[in-house]
Order: C-alpha cells, then sequence, then structure tokens
C-alpha cells in the first residue's frame, strides 16, 4: 500500500466523526432518491403499460339510453380510431357481513368476445356465462376487502328489483387502477365500492337496454383534436340523455394517478437535491480545514517534485470515503424503502402486475449523484491549497487580524466575561464560517418544520371537513333525479331524525377558451347538514343570484368575483346560462360549484327534484336503517360519514407511517449532522488553542464553554431564520398538493414549531455532550507539541 494511501485511513480514523457525519447525510439523500424514483419509474412504467396493453380510452361519454344505431355515427366521427359502447349502472349491494350497504358499478362485458377498449386483467376464475343473468366478475380488491371467493353470492338491487350475485371471478381494469366512487370520497373504500362485471346480454334485459347503450369508450388517431372529438360526442348525444363527453385526463381513476406521480417526480428531485447540497457543503469544510492544516505538508509534497494532480487525488479519496459509505448504505436503505412503499401503493392502486422490479439505472444515478457531490464539495477545498506555490504553502497562514467590534466597545462588551467576549470574537472573526453554519441550521430547522406541518395540514382537513362541512351522517343518493316526494319517503325511513335535499347537476363550466366539467350542487336555504366552509373555519351562504366557485377552479378558469361564466347543463333539457361569479372560497375538499336550491331549480326548469338526501341518523336505527336502503329501488349510492372518515384516518396512518418515521429521521440526521461537524470543526481548528489555556490554569469547564458557547449562540441565531424558512417551505411543499378537487392548507401550529426547535436543541445537546466527552480526553502534550 503507498504512503499516500496510508495517510489517507489514518486521517479517516481520526476524522471519523465528521466523516461519518457526512456519511449520514449522503445515505439519506441516496435513501430518498432511490425510493422516490423507482416510485416514480415503477407508477409511470405500470400505468403506461398497462394502459397500453388493455386498451385503455382516450375519451369517454355517458347517457342516459342510447339506441345501437348511434354507435355507427359515433365511430365515423373524424379523429376516432376506436369505439366501445357498454353498459354502466351504480347497483346497491347486500355484502354478508358488512353493515352498510355496498355500491357496485356494474360494467357491461360482451358476451364471447374480450372488449375491444378498457379490456379485463382476469385474476382468477372465468367470465360470467352469457346465459346467467346472476354471474358477475368482482375487482379484485373489493373481493379480497370483503373476503369473497368464487361460488360465493351477495344481493343486489338491479333495476328496482333484488337479486342474489353470485362471484365466477375477480379481474382488475385500467379504468379502475384507483377505485372510487367519486361521491364525496378521495381515498378507496375497498369494503364500500368495488366494481362488477356482468355479460352485456343479462345487464341489457336486466337494465332494458336491449340493442342499447349508455356508456362510451373510444382512442383516437394520432393528431386528432380531443376538444373536436368531444363535441361531435355531445352533439350526437345530446337527444339521449349525454352528460358530457370528457378526455382521459379528466378521467376519475387517472387524474388521482397521475396526480400522485407527479408528485412523486418532484419530490425526487427536491429532497435528495437539499441533502446532497448541505452535503457537498460539510464535505467543502472539512476538507478546507483538512488542507489548511495541512498546507505545510502539501508545501514539502510539492517541493519534493509531487505535482497537483497527485496531491489532489489524495485528499479526494479522503471526501469520497464517507460519500461511498453513505451511498452504499444509502442504496441499500433505499431498496428497502421502496419494496416497503410498492407495497402501499399496491394497496391503493390496482395493476396486474404487482411486484417491484428495481430499476438498476435508478441505483447507478443514485451512486453517481453521490460521487459528484463528494467531487463538487471537496474539489473547490482542495484546489485552494494546491495552488499554493511551496515556500507559501509551508508557511503557517498570517494570523487574522483583531480590533475592537460594537459588542467590546458598548455596555454589552463591559458586562460580558472573558469567556463570553472570546466567544463573540471567534464568532464574528470567522464571519463566513459562522454564517454558514447558521445557515446550515436554518436550513435543516426549516426543512423538518415543513415536513412536520404536512401533518398539522392533514389534521386541520379532517376536521374542518368531516366536524364542519359535513355535518350529516348518512348521504343517499338515486340512480336519477326523483320527484320531491321521494325525500319524504326518505323521511320515513327508520333511524332518520332529519333529511335535507340533495340536488346535484352535471355542467360544463365556460369562460373565453377555458372549461371544465363540474357539478352544480343546489343547497337549500337554511340547511344546515351541509355547510360550505373555507380553511379559516368561516361559514359561507350559497348565492340566490350567481355561483359560488372554489378557488383553484376559480384560478384554472382565470375567474373573479363579479365575472360572468357561461353554465351549460349537460343534462335534461341541457338548458345554457350566463351567471355571475357571486363569491370564491377557498375550500380544501370537493370541488362543486355552489349556488342556492331555488336557482338551480330555475336554471333547470324544474320544480323540486332531488338527486338524493342528506341524513342525520339516530345511532340506535341505524341497523335498521341500513337494512331498508340495502333493498330500496331507487338508490344507487349510500355514503356514510364515519366510514368515510375511519377510511381517512387509516389511510392516513397506513401510508404515512413509515413517512413520518423516515421524516423524523431525516430531519434529526440532517440537524444532528451539522451541528456535530460543526462544533467538531471547531474543535479540531482550536484544539492547539484550547489546550493552551488548559494549560494556563482555565478549567475544563471553562474551555467548554469557550467551544460550546461558540456552536449555542450560532443554534440560537438560526432559529428564527430558520422557522421563517420552514414557513416558505410549507408554502412551497404544499403548492404542489393544489388540485381542483383536493388542497392542503398552510398550517401555523405553534406545537409544531416548539416541536422542531425541541429535535433542533436536542440535536445540539446531543452534538455537544460528544464534543465536550472528547475535549476531555485532550491529550495536552501531544496537541501542543510542534508538528514536523
Amino acid at each position: 500500500m503507498r504512503t499516500l494511501d496510508l495517510k489517507v485511513l489514518r486521517d479517516a480514523v481520526h476524522l471519523r466523526g465528521q466523516l461519518l457525519a457526512v456519511a449520514v447525510l449522503v445515505a439519506c439523500g441516496v435513501a430518498v432518491f432511490v425510493m422516490l424514483r423507482s416510485m416514480y419509474g415503477y407508477l409511470r412504467g405500470s400505468q403506461e403499460d398497462y394502459y397500453a396493453e388493455y386498451g385503455f380510452g382516450e375519451v369517454f361519454a355517458h347517457a342516459t339510453r342510447a339506441p345501437g344505431p348511434v354507435a355507427e355515427r359515433l365511430a365515423g366521427v373524424s379523429g376516432v380510431e376506436r369505439l366501445y359502447v357498454r353498459i354502466v349502472r351504480d347497483v346497491i349491494l347486500d355484502v354478508p357481513g358488512l353493515a352498510e350497504p355496498a355500491t357496485g358499478r356494474l360494467v357491461s362485458l360482451p358476451d364471447h368476445d374480450p372488449p375491444p377498449l378498457n379490456r379485463i386483467h382476469l385474476r382468477t376464475g372465468r367470465r360470467p356465462d352469457p346465459g346467467r343473468r346472476d354471474e358477475i366478475l368482482a375487482s379484485a380488491a373489493f373481493a379480497a376487502a370483503n373476503g369473497l371467493r368464487l361460488g360465493d353470492t351477495f344481493g343486489a338491487v338491479i333495476n328496482g328489483r333484488w337479486q342474489r350475485l353470485t362471484v365466477v371471478g375477480t379481474a382488475l381494469s385500467p379504468e379502475f387502477i384507483y377505485e372510487i366512487s367519486g361521491l364525496g370520497t378521495v381515498f378507496p373504500d375497498n369494503r364500500r365500492f368495488g366494481a362488477l362485471w356482468m355479460s352485456r346480454s343479462a345487464m341489457a334485459t336486466a337494465f332494458e337496454m336491449e340493442g342499447g347503450f349508455n356508456d362510451v369508450v373510444a382512442t383516437l388517431t394520432d393528431g386528432a383534436s380531443t376538444r373536436e372529438v368531444e363535441m361531435e360526442f355531445d352533439a350526437l348525444l345530446e337527444p339521449y340523455g349525454g352528460s358530457g363527453s370528457y378526455a382521459r385526463d379528466r378521467h376519475l381513476s387517472h387524474e388521482f394517478v397521475n396526480s400522485e406521480i407527479e408528485e412523486t417526480q418532484v419530490t425526487a428531485s427536491f429532497f435528495p437535491a437539499l441533502f446532497l447540497v448541505i452535503t457537498a457543503f460539510l464535505l467543502h469544510t472539512n476538507m478546507l480545514r483538512l488542507v489548511r492544516m495541512e498546507r505545510g505538508q502539501i508545501g514539502l509534497m510539492k517541493a519534493f517534485g509531487m505535482d497537483r494532480a497527485t496531491i489532489g487525488v489524495h485528499y479526494l479519496k479522503l471526501a469520497l470515503i464517507p460519500v461511498t459509505l453513505g451511498a452504499v448504505v444509502g442504496v441499500g436503505l433505499g431498496i428497502w424503502l421502496a419494496f416497503e412503499m410498492a407495497g402501499v401503493y399496491a394497496r391503493f392502486y390496482q395493476f396486474p402486475e404487482v411486484g417491484f422490479k428495481l430499476d438498476p439505472s435508478v441505483v447507478a444515478i443514485g451512486l453517481g449523484i453521490a460521487m459528484l457531490t463528494g467531487v463538487a464539495g471537496a474539489g473547490a477545498a482542495v484546489r485552494s491549497v494546491i495552488r499554493l506555490a511551496p515556500a507559501v504553502a509551508m508557511a503557517p497562514p498570517s494570523p487574522p487580524g483583531f480590533r475592537a467590534g460594537l459588542l467590546d466597545r458598548g455596555a454589552v462588551g463591559r458586562a460580558l466575561s472573558p469567556v463570553g467576549h472570546m466567544i463573540v470574537r471567534n464568532v464574528a472573526r470567522g464571519r463566513w464560517r459562522s454564517l454558514s453554519t447558521a445557515a446550515g441550521i436554518a436550513l435543516a430547522l426549516g426543512v423538518l418544520t415543513a415536513l412536520l406541518s404536512i401533518y398539522d395540514a392533514i389534521d386541520v382537513i379532517a376536521d374542518l371537513q368531516f366536524n364542519h362541512a359535513y355535518r350529516d351522517d348518512v348521504a343517499v343518493y338515486f340512480d336519477a333525479p326523483q320527484a320531491r316526494t321521494a325525500l319524504d319517503e326518505v323521511r320515513r325511513l327508520p333511524g332518520v331524525l332529519e333529511a335535507e335535499p340533495i340536488r346535484v347537476a352535471a355542467a360544463r363550466l365556460v369562460s373565453g377558451p377555458r372549461e371544465r366539467r363540474v357539478a352544480l350542487l343546489g343547497l337549500p336555504p337554511g340547511g344546515e347538514l351541509r355547510r360550505i366552509v373555507d380553511e379559516d373555519f368561516r361559514r359561507f351562504r350559497p348565492p340566490v343570484d350567481g355561483v359560488m366557485l372554489a378557488r383553484m377552479l376559480a384560478t384554472r378558469l382565470q375567474l373573479y368575483v363579479g365575472d360572468s361564466v357561461r353554465v351549460e347543463i349537460t343534462e335534461g333539457t341541457r338548458p345554457v346560462a350566463d351567471l355571475v361569479v357571486a363569491g370564491i372560497v377557498d375550500e380544501l375538499m370537493g370541488g362543486e360549484v355552489y349556488l342556492e336550491a331555488g336557482t338551480l331549480y330555475r336554471l333547470l326548469g324544474e320544480r323540486g327534484t332531488v338527486s338524493g338526501a342528506w341524513l342525520r341518523v339516530d345511532d340506535a336505527g341505524r341497523d335498521a336503517l341500513y337494512a331498508t336502503l340495502k333493498r330500496m329501488p331507487g338508490v344507487a349510492s349510500v355514503v356514510v360519514k364515519d366510514v368515510i372518515v375511519e377510511g381517512f384516518e387509516n389511510t392516513i396512518e397506513e401510508s404515512f407511517t413509515i413517512a413520518l418515521t423516515f421524516t423524523l429521521f431525516l430531519g434529526g440526521a440532517l440537524v444532528m449532522a451539522i451541528v456535530y461537524n460543526q462544533a467538531r470543526v471547531a474543535l479540531s481548528e482550536r484544539g492547539r488553542e484550547l489546550a493552551s489555556l488548559r494549560v494556563l490554569g482555565f478549567t475544563r469547564r471553562e474551555v467548554a464553554r469557550m467551544l460550546l458557547g461558540e456552536q449555542g449562540v450560532l443554534v440560537a441565531a438560526a432559529l428564527a431564520p430558520g422557522l421563517a424558512l420552514g414557513w416558505a417551505f410549507v408554502l412551497i411543499v404544499l403548492l404542489r398538493f393544489d388540485t381542483e378537487v383536493f388542497r392542503m392548507p398552510a398550517v401555523r401550529d405553534p406545537g409544531t414549531y416548539v416541536a422542531a426547535v425541541g429535535l433542533v436543541l436536542a440535536a445540539a445537546v446531543l452534538s455537544a455532550f460528544l464534543v465536550r466527552r472528547r475535549l476531555d480526553r485532550i491529550d495536552l502534550v501531544a496537541v501542543l507539541k510542534t508538528r514536523e
């Protein structure tokens, strides 16, 4: 082994504390990169392969009932490559072992051939027999959640008639990757909602649609205009109750999956970059201190003919030791986390192949980025010294100058003890070092604050939505708008204490060249079971004249209060009206367009029809109510708030437990690495000075106060900027969660700030303890010897 290589190993052992801190940060950065980048590739690749292999549609449309010949006219629309018409209906299910009614989305399958689009992946069993009206395929997630096996049966109300359905197989489909009903739900509830497939002949008979259809799926030719195809579809389906066509990017499942993929991509770049930048900073600090201490040795090596490249490579080897160690550990940790997260994703997203396969290129890129970080961090420090001429390098650096500062001359200076003066002067003299240390601590505190604030935002969402906005216990939705008398029937159901009408109408909002498919929600005047509440918990009444929009929807349509917006109803007689934007509300979940119920009725030309009812229920009568709803004709879906809350909490607990644990570890590692590293650097730089003070009679405690007091000043100075930076990070990170149906509020919870500061102080105290131990073990004779 070469002499320089032996020196690298000796230096690594001597600097093991600082290098370990660097290795921890590299491991964190690489682990986050490997985990998130792997998840991005896994989700994007699975999605694209699934769509391509099973023919996921690009344009979708729905109608009440269209005759068969209309399908030929739809297929003839310019730009349509392939068209598939079918029957789709939501039905109420009575699943064994489930108290509440479940909802099944029945989708027809061709009797003999596979569907040309939105094909199914048969996981178990067989397809339904066209000659049997009771056979169905159940979605794999729905069957698993309810413990359904082949041959099991459950009840269903189909077109007003109760019958038993038999499970003959389980399947998946690209249109149900994220399997939710869309009725007030954001997270999947596989026990109470699932896709079901039945033969077309059986469904046509059950729903009296022989020769007809009510759902359209199409793919387009290259270069076709999606908007023009949608307009043609709308015109052809309008006489048959068409509710408006839409492109793939507005498909409910695709929208949620795509949003998750995009957020993962952004996060996979932001957080690893943050950790690796701090790593480069720490490496630069350590290497700069080392080469300055060894400038005499560097000068001797150059004087004896050693070239700059050899010397530079020698120090780069030392810098790459912790980087390599951290990168290897980070890759292993990242792979483990990726497999764990893949398991979580597999419970939310239904892909045919749930097995996660590691992409070797992700590991290679992670290792490469780590190595480049090490070279970048150490290179500038090494270059600053090896450029010196041998004679200059062998000479000791000029001692820093001294002049009395403001604190020395003022009242504060007179109040300071000699030790206090030393602390202040050391901080002031090394202003760039002090500033960079404080900046690093502030950055770590900011990251920790931002990550913890995400959980505060989730708590606010749960409280606002489930305790203030949604005040009903059960929501009942009909399969079609019913006369007002239907509300009276619901009021007479067992256990119902109060009922308020729901009237929802599908519509398209048009503002210049911008448009959005929305749901118009007409709220009754004085209603209490469904409230409009903004992120500050302020309640709004539905406007009598005009509409009220969610902030994100108004932003996308570029609408402001007082503007006019065209409302095109896409059901019934399809009226069109220009309404005033009477208000904009900062909602967290929903995305509906609100107006007073009377205004919606006038717009529709109706007199009091209802789409459903919000119910307040007596707990003692819940079981009787559920039993009645399971067999009640005309009911398409039942949403129980307690179930939504339970699903929300379980989802957050399941998906965020790993993230929260890892977040706290990352934040603590970041703070610990910065604080400990800077304290150790200060000890190494000032070892001779501190030893001299000990020889002159200073006690260990006094010497420790000088060294650790400086670190304490820097930590204290970083707290306020760190909290401010944390708030800025909160705004940046939460901005990524803003969609038209879901957004996270920026929350300032004093408890979170106290916790973040507490973690920083705990890391500082632990670092001080470790450095104090090191300081107490200093060999005074060895340190004071002149190094040759």
